[in-house]
């Protein structure tokens, strides 16, 4: 087949591990081999080149044999004056846009601080990822025929799905200080029961986001499970089909709620004001909660209360975007890179100590839906992360 006429639509998948968690990210790829073959290690390029529908191809990358190894002369000690007039000091293991430092005006590459003392700090320039293990498996699922070539992008696909991931983890194992400078404040804290009092029947996300969160949940939860939806709202975001022994929606509004066909049950409570859960010890097996975590003001309790009602080994899966109502969001979440959002979110679960096997999941990329209302002022799908973790026993 003449690799100038096709175009391999794929998923590029890859997983990594730090100490906290097992990492998976995904990025939906258009390969197009007449462009981007040169841009890939060969054995990757000819694979793509004559890959067939519903075939996949494995590699592991050691450090070194894409990304760098990680260098210790990548450290570099910076006067707090060189960092950005007017912005705070940077906090230990945040991650920021190199833009920030004096001398490196325009450059968005993000750098690590790893220490502040005094007047000074340390930045750290390695990739997030150096030093670190990964492994690479592609999946073809369908080839495309093209007439002709007209030009175009040509894009490093390994370089974009590698650009996020490794920001999420903490720096050696220690805690990233995410917590300084009233990070829980809100442009607007007024009563959440005014502000939520109107219903919203709207999707917060595309449909091919929401069928991404609907496959997740297919993998992680069975049929049977009986399970808690915090902060939930006219839709679930489970997969149809899912027989649930019970599904219990806790949410801030009665007639979303009531528009929710998965939901067994449901009942009205603002964590914001009253994490503790109307519930007993260890009643569920899992709990979710869906693209609400960044307006949690008391997010280490709800974790607690989540735990508590968790029967040992139960789920608690977060599941969020790109996308919030400005007014509500915490501060600290606007802040923040989009991976770093996994790091806060891992953080909540780390400073539980009450859950273990953590993983979290990323996906992007893919196409936004042509019926889509923003389609084709945006080109892509709203990205999905997950975090999660099953309560210790």
């Amino acid at each position: 087949m003449n690799k100038l006429r096709l175009l391999v639509d794929s998923v590029w998948r890859l997983t990594w591990e730090s100490r906290e968690a097992a990492h998976c990210e995904e990025l939906f790829v258009p390969f197009n081999p007449w462009r981007e073959s040169d841009l890939c290690m060969p054995s990757l390029a000819g694979y793509l080149e004559n890959a067939e529908p519903g075939s996949s191809f494995k590699l592991n990358l050691s450090p070194g044999k894409y990304l760098p190894q990680y260098q210790t002369d990548k450290k570099y000690e910076f006067a707090l004056e060189s960092f950005a007039s007017g912005t705070r000091p940077p906090h230990v293991g945040r991650f920021y846009p190199k833009y920030l430092l004096m001398g490196y005006f325009g450059n968005p590459t993000p750098f690590r601080c790893i220490d502040r003392q005094g007047g000074k700090f340390t930045a750290d320039f390695n990739h997030p990822l150096a030093g670190r293990f990964l492994t690479l498996e592609v999946m073809v699922r369908e080839i495309k025929q093209k007439r002709d070539e007209k030009g175009g992008e040509c894009l490093d696909w390994l370089d974009i799905l590698t650009s996020g991931p490794g920001i999420e983890a903490r720096y050696q194992g220690l805690p990233t200080d995410f917590f300084e400078d009233d990070p829980f404040h809100r442009e607007d804290e007024g009563d959440d029961r005014a502000f939520f009092a109107q219903p919203r029947l709207v999707s917060h996300v595309d449909t091919q986001a929401q069928a991404i969160m609907a496959a997740l949940y297919s993998r992680l939860l069975k049929p049977g499970l009986a399970v808690l939806d915090l902060m939930s709202s006219w839709q679930s975001h489970l997969p149809h089909g899912l027989e649930l022994g019970s599904l219990v929606g806790l949410g801030m509004n009665a007639a979303e709620l009531q528009h929710n066909p998965q939901l067994t049950s449901h009942l009205i409570h603002d964590l914001n004001t009253d994490p503790d859960l109307p519930f007993a010890d260890g009643q569920f097996d899992a709990v979710i909660c869906n693209l609400s975590v960044e307006y949690l003001v008391r997010p280490f309790e709800v974790f607690a209360e989540a735990a508590r009602v968790l029967r040992p080994g139960g789920l608690f899966i977060h599941t969020f975007s790109h996308r919030w109502f400005p007014p509500k969001v915490v501060k600290i979440w606007t802040e923040l890179h989009e991976f770093e959002r996994i790091g806060l979110v891992l953080e909540y679960f780390l400073r539980s100590g009450a859950f273990g096997n953590l993983k979290t999941f990323s996906s992007r990329g893919w196409p936004r839906p042509r019926a889509d209302r923003y389609y084709p002022r945006m080109r892509f799908a709203d990205p999905v992360y997950a975090v999660w973790g099953e309560k210790l026993a």
